[in-house]
């Protein structure tokens, strides 16, 4: 029989996402004291998913209240909506309200292609986008896919181990005006370094002189300190401070552990409430056109918290809690690899977040995934969440072993 030739002949093989192949990797191994350090979700001292406790007391709520399965708006809740920009922008919200744009999104790279799509509709020649290296992936996949030209700049200097300011800051004195910028707001992944405050003013005042155009990513709001506010500081500065357009990316993602649910928000700061209501109006139509609505479940729980007191004080505990835990094994890891090693890890507490850095080799990484069961980013990220009281020993052991005999 002849083979019909195919509309989709020319579609290539593509290679399937580092991450989510390593977690597939990982769970077909049978070694009963496997280690995952690759996939960036939250887990407790028993390597098992937390369920907030903010989160199950609004589950109930939701539930008792008799749970329908209506369509949302088109923009998503506007409870969502408005406390999403109303716990951004803190006590400043006020002062910037009139001149936000808002959507509810498909957790966070929902909130980044939407404001991608805006972006793009909004211009007639496409602005570059400048992403720092190294970066989420999906920063790359996202804004390439609309036909941005990505450009990549130096975040990271490997023989430091440290944030590379100066290039950093070289860059944004070198791009054109009308460039966007994509800022991780704080927890950077994956380095688990952010600018200090200083160093945040310098590259917000830049911005400002040189006419670009900010882009945060803010998945990690309150879960990388346990402070939202504090989390929140570099947004406030650039929006509150200057009186910045920007565009904000937001997921509940990590920090309500929604992970599943994709819930997320977008929230652009324009010039004006009259530009703020015509920006709405393209979001509303550019979602029409993508996705119709977005998901109600998870929204209605982030709703809940953020309109109740008692909850939303319960879920600032909650984040004290996750990013305290992270806090404890990340200090743990760098009191074991002292112990075991002899290296200098002093890279490893600089950093903050769900993320470490490790800076180690391919080879070494693919050695301890193949000999030790220990699964991590080839760049050697890991997700500090992964760890607890019952295996890290045994990472930083295993980490000082490999070295030894490399």
């Amino acid at each position: 029989m002849t083979k019909t030739s195919s509309v989709f002949a020319s579609a290539p093989r593509i290679p399937a996402d580092a991450i989510f192949a390593l977690t597939a990797e990982y769970l077909a191994d049978p070694f009963p004291n496997k280690v995952n350090l690759g996939q960036g979700t939250y887990r407790d001292n028993n390597a098992q998913p937390w369920v907030l406790p903010s989160v199950k007391k609004a589950r109930s709520i939701i539930e008792d209240k008799g749970l329908n399965h209506e369509y949302l708006p088109i923009l998503g809740l506007k409870g969502l909506r408005d406390g999403t920009a109303q716990l951004v922008f803190g006590e400043e919200y006020g002062g910037v309200s009139d001149r936000l744009a808002t959507s509810q999104a498909i957790s966070g790279t929902g909130s980044l292609h939407l404001a991608g799509k805006i972006l793009k509709y909004c211009n007639t020649s496409l602005p570059k986008v400048y992403i720092p290296s190294p970066t989420w992936s999906n920063h790359h996949l996202v804004f390439s896919s609309l036909g941005f030209e990505c450009v990549s700049f130096q975040y990271y200097n490997a023989a430091t181990k440290y944030l590379d300011i100066d290039s950093y800051l070289a860059t944004l004195r070198s791009a054109e005006p009308g460039s966007i910028i994509i800022l991780h707001a704080c927890a950077h992944n994956p380095t688990g370094l952010d600018p200090s405050i200083e160093q945040w003013k310098e590259i917000a005042s830049i911005v400002q002189q040189r006419r670009l155009f900010p882009l945060f990513d803010a998945a990690y709001l309150g879960f990388n300190s346990g402070d939202y506010d504090r989390d929140a500081w570099p947004i406030r500065h650039f929006v509150s401070d200057l009186g910045l357009e920007a565009a904000v990316c937001l997921s509940f993602a990590k920090n309500m552990g929604l992970y599943g649910e994709r819930v997320g928000c977008l929230l652009l700061a324009t010039t004006d409430a009259e530009t703020a209501g015509n920006a709405q109006s393209v979001l509303e139509s550019l979602q029409r056109s993508e996705i119709s609505n977005p998901p109600a479940f998870g929204a209605k729980i982030a709703e809940t918290i953020m309109r109740d007191d008692e909850l939303r004080g319960l879920w600032f505990q909650d984040l004290k809690t996750m990013s305290g835990r992270i806090q404890e094994m990340r200090r743990a890891l760098f009191d074991g690899l002292n112990k075991y090693s002899t290296g200098n890890w002093d890279h490893l507490i600089r950093q903050s977040g769900m993320f470490g850095f490790l800076g180690l080799s391919k080879d070494v990484v693919k050695t301890l995934k193949d000999e030790y069961h220990i699964y991590m980013a080839e760049n050697s990220r890991v997700s500090i969440a992964g760890l607890n009281t019952g295996n890290v020993d045994y990472v930083a052991r295993s980490i000082a072993e490999v070295l030894k005999s490399a």
